[in-house]
């Protein structure tokens, strides 16, 4: 499941163009954000030149990069909430460009279904 405080439209249309497998829950108001601790980045978080850097280095690779329609300061994050309900990981970004590695997401997981 993804949940997102972009507009709707947004939303769907990017849901359909990384053929999302699962549902997009929309968060207006952002309080899933604000109950797992995912804060808006301070103007300079946002704009410092690792971030600019970061995005020159997706162009390079041929990425199309779009203009931000939404608010920029929102850091995101990820959480792995098992079938019970029970929080078994939180990840809260701390800039922009800032992702889990792909290996400890999935090593959460696995830990997550060996509990």
């Amino acid at each position: 499941m993804v949940v997102t405080f972009e507009q709707p439209e947004r939303a769907r249309w990017h849901a359909q163009h990384v053929e999302l497998p699962g549902p997009l829950l929309i968060d207006g108001q952002r309080r899933l954000y604000r109950h797992y601790g995912m804060a808006r980045a301070a103007k300079w978080t946002v704009m410092q030149p690792a971030i600019w850097g970061q995005y020159l280095k997706y162009i390079w690779q041929g990425r199309r990069l779009r203009m931000p329609q939404d608010d920029i300061q929102q850091l995101g994050g990820d959480v792995l909430i098992d079938p019970q309900g029970i929080v078994r990981w939180t990840y809260r970004s701390k800039t922009p460009i800032d992702r889990p590695a792909i290996d400890a997401l999935l090593s959460a997981v696995d830990a997550g279904r060996s509990v």
